[in-house]
């Protein structure tokens, strides 16, 4: 047993140990970044890890770590400091910005291209399909991506191919690519120059990165076991850490980074400078597979870098960042355990 000044110092360093092993998931962010699903044997329908072994102390000082830090970020952009960052980002991405639309409709050319010339594939590469239909649809996607008149037919066309996803893979399987449907709205409403009750484009499709990323962060602490094979064959990415803490912090920091894409311009961009640099990471580790497959979602991501819109009197001061981290969070959770509990009969607690 520990004596009092053990214990002190044993609970001390939980913080010290949460932040390592956070810094240590970005920069390590292959096993983070790749999709499970890609790579190792999975059950969607099986029983998730229960929310009263998920909400554990390690959970709990991770998420402290992490709204302190998102809150140190929403105190920086306010200072002259965040200013001065803010302004260099724009001269650095002033070229992007002018050319963002047509960086996306490059990459989701080249993906459905690609996905089309690997086979068997309807829009992700677990996702199979026998279909003689579904390729030439890939194809004309592509083509459409071609000039901007022809946006809203291929926004229509992976409309499509997400719904024949969800007939043969079910809802909650398609639950991780929301992304999709966000793509979709942009390119349809970028090609017939529309904004939906004065929301543009670029925060639809930017709302639906964080969505997906914030239910692919719940899917590392429900099932982490699925990563656990990663880990075997790419032990370095760990850094040491204990195989289940790890998958406890990859995904608050996942998690984080995904709300923070919701927040300030300044926050999001910053994020979307670290999710962009973990995807492109993740794909030296896993190869073609991990580029092709989030090609689309780097894409995204290089824009929203680019993105210096700013909301007129903004009234999300620093301290409603760790409100809205924890209402993200709760919600986000609730509807991943709720919702798989009502499709498959599993258990929450």
């Amino acid at each position: 047993m520990f004596n009092h000044r053990e214990r002190d110092v044993v609970w001390m360093a939980w913080p010290l140990r949460c932040t390592l092993a956070g810094l240590f998931s970005v920069i390590g962010a292959g096993a983070a970044s790749a999709h499970v699903k890609w790579f190792c044997a999975y059950n969607v329908a099986g029983q998730p890890r229960g929310l009263e072994k998920v909400l554990c102390q390690d959970f709990e000082l991770l998420v402290g770590v992490a709204v302190f830090w998102l809150v140190a970020g929403c105190l920086l952009e306010g200072t002259p400091l965040g200013e001065a960052i803010r302004r260099a980002l724009n001269r650095a991405t002033s070229l992007l910005r002018i050319h963002s639309e047509l960086v996306i409709r490059a990459v989701c050319g080249c993906f459905f291209v690609s996905i089309w010339a690997i086979g068997g594939i309807l829009l992700t590469p677990e996702l199979k399909t026998t279909s003689v239909l579904i390729p030439q649809l890939q194809l004309a996607i592509a083509a459409g991506m071609l000039s901007r008149r022809t946006l809203p037919l291929a926004a229509l066309g992976i409309v499509i191919l997400f719904a024949f996803a969800v007939h043969d893979y079910g809802s909650f399987h398609l639950a991780d690519y929301p992304i999709f449907l966000g793509v979709a709205v942009y390119l349809a409403l970028t090609g017939l120059q529309r904004e939906v009750f004065g929301v543009s484009p670029i925060v639809i499709v930017r709302t639906a990165t964080a969505i997906t990323l914030m239910w692919a962060s719940v899917e590392k602490w429900a099932f982490p076991e699925w990563s656990f094979p990663i880990f075997v064959e790419h032990p370095a990415l760990s850094f040491g850490f204990d195989s289940e803490f790890y998958m406890r912090a990859a995904g608050i920091v996942e998690f984080t980074l995904a709300f923070a894409l919701l927040w300030t311009p300044l926050v999001r961009r910053c994020a979307a400078i670290v999710l962009a640099g973990m995807f492109i990471s993740a794909c030296f580790e896993f190869g073609k597979i991990d580029m092709i497959g989030h090609s689309a979602i780097i894409a995204v991501l290089v824009t929203i870098i680019a993105d210096d819109s700013i909301v007129a009197n903004d009234r999300r001061v620093p301290w409603l960042a760790a409100f809205g981290f924890g209402g993200a969070l709760t919600a986000t959770l609730l509807a991943y355990y709720v919702g798989h509990a009502a499709i498959f009969a599993t258990t929450i607690l």
